[in-house]
């Protein structure tokens, strides 16, 4: 299978060509191999070298379809992990694999090696010191996103259909704004986060994949849904698989529309036009389109989000070893610092400001059936952008840095509502441009009714990125 046919196919279109007989799962992942390697010297996606072999995997409908995993984990037996970070050298060895990584495996999907990711995953950049910037294949200049980037930059430039991400306060739908991706995140207790993680960054934390295409997002969600045993939260079982979802009719929906960022900062002129032209789009398509916002407490946002990134240092205070100091970015040394400092009394409030803006926003939802917002306030940031390794942060200053970035995510990782980014356009230097749509928890049907619709009346897949120049 030449490189070239390999990339113009999503993972349905490899695992059902793998099924007819017309091409096999060895020359796939021989295509494979072949792409990741010389994308991979462009764009600096991969952590470490690819697994030879590949890891281990059942018959399940992706059955031979390439895909990796992020340095941060799901935990998949055997494989070292190093969380971005120098100061866990050659990395911490998994003595098992994580739920989702067995449901991954049983999907049959072929993981092939471990993506890049910001220290801690703590960044809406993909520039570890440990592996340098992983670079847009859009615009080789421009960063990815965090913190799931390194997959979404390998997925945009075709060297897997998919591969797996995770979104704590926006590391999925973020890195698939800027890499012109499908990124999901899924609702509080639909995937699973293992009984290892706890609550999973206080239930902010939800486990998915980077896709280019609706149809892959469907079809892995119905692979991988459903929590693990011992997950403190749990959401209603769809009615009917997601993959039907896609060629549904979703009727007419009450949809609100804000290009207005809660915290307060400016959104580029661009970004908003998109946002507001997907809105146009839709009220095109049938649906009641009104401009309308939850009112959202900001302070309450960087309180609960404050929470959770103590929440992603602890792990560092818990090791048997504690990480040398000097081997670690300066945020992360400010972050570890203020995991330790933190009281009881400040994780409860916390979880208060969670439940606030919880609350506030589940109202809005009461009658209305989705919101679309940009997903970032700007087009993709040029490299140091967001230097993790710049002095002189405090835990609250550095989130109000991120969020000057990407204001529109973090409040539904708070509620646990579904969001999607979809790539809806481009700046007029063509780099992707997304916009976001969120529902009320547990409604992913809709999510993925109204993608498959804007996907068939605004569709992105001709899009070429940069990097395949030489093709064109």
């Amino acid at each position: 299978m030449e490189t070239h046919e390999y990339a113009c196919h999503d993972g349905v279109g490899l695992s059902t060509l793998i099924r007819r007989g017309e091409v096999s799962a060895t020359e796939v992942e021989q295509a494979a191999r072949s792409a990741l390697t010389s994308m991979n010297e462009k764009i600096n996606g991969l952590a470490a070298p690819l697994f030879t072999p590949a890891l281990e995997h059942g018959n399940g409908p992706f059955s031979g379809v390439p895909f990796l995993i992020k340095d941060i984990g799901p935990m998949a037996r055997g494989v070292r992990f190093f969380c971005g970070s120098r100061a866990l050298g050659p990395g911490v060895p998994a003595q098992e694999d994580h739920e989702l990584m067995s449901r991954f495996r049983a999907a049959g999907l072929v993981t092939m090696g471990l993506t890049t990711a910001p220290e801690l995953g703590l960044n809406f950049a993909t520039e570890a010191v440990r592996y340098g910037p992983t670079r847009n294949p859009w615009d080789l200049g421009r960063g990815v996103g965090g913190s799931s980037g390194g997959a979404a930059a390998l997925v945009a430039a075709g060297a897997v259909a998919l591969a797996h991400g995770n979104d704590g306060a926006g590391s999925l739908r973020i890195p698939a704004s800027c890499c012109g991706l499908v990124g999901l995140k899924p609702s509080r207790g639909r995937t699973p986060v293992g009984t290892d993680t706890g609550m999973g960054l206080l239930g902010m934390l939800s486990e998915f994949a980077l896709t280019r295409t609706v149809r892959d997002t469907a079809w892995l969600l119905d692979a991988v849904a459903g929590p693990a045993p011992g997950d403190p939260f749990a959401v209603a079982a769809p009615t009917r698989r997601f993959a039907d979802e896609v060629t549904a009719d979703p009727g007419r929906l009450r949809v609100a529309v804000t290009t207005r960022a809660w915290s307060g900062g400016a959104v580029d002129g661009e970004v908003a036009q998109v946002a507001v032209r997907a809105a146009e789009c839709l009220a095109g398509l049938g649906h009641h389109v009104d401009v309308a916002s939850p009112a959202v407490d900001w302070e309450s946002v960087v309180s609960a989000v404050a929470a959770e990134a103590a929440a992603a240092a602890a792990p560092f205070l818990l090791a048997p070893r504690q990480p040398p100091a000097e081997r670690l970015e300066a945020v992360s040394r400010v972050m570890i610092a203020a995991a330790r400092e933190r009281r009881a009394v400040d994780l409860v409030a916390g979880l208060n400001a969670a439940g606030r803006v919880s609350r506030t926003v589940a109202g809005f939802f009461s009658d209305t059936d989705l919101l679309v917002t940009p997903t970032l306030a700007q087009p993709p940031a040029p490299h140091g952008t967001l230097n993790y390794d710049e002095d002189g942060y405090t835990v609250e200053s550095w989130l109000r840095r991120l969020f000057d970035h990407g204001p529109f995510t973090a409040v539904f990782n708070i509620t646990g509502q579904p969001a999607i980014s979809l790539p809806l356009g481009e700046s007029a230097g063509g780099l992707p441009i997304g916009v976001q749509v969120v529902a009320a928890h547990g409604r992913e049907d809709l999510l993925l009714q109204v993608a498959a619709q804007l996907e068939r009346a605004l569709p992105w897949a001709h899009r070429t990125p940069t990097v395949h120049a030489s093709r064109r």
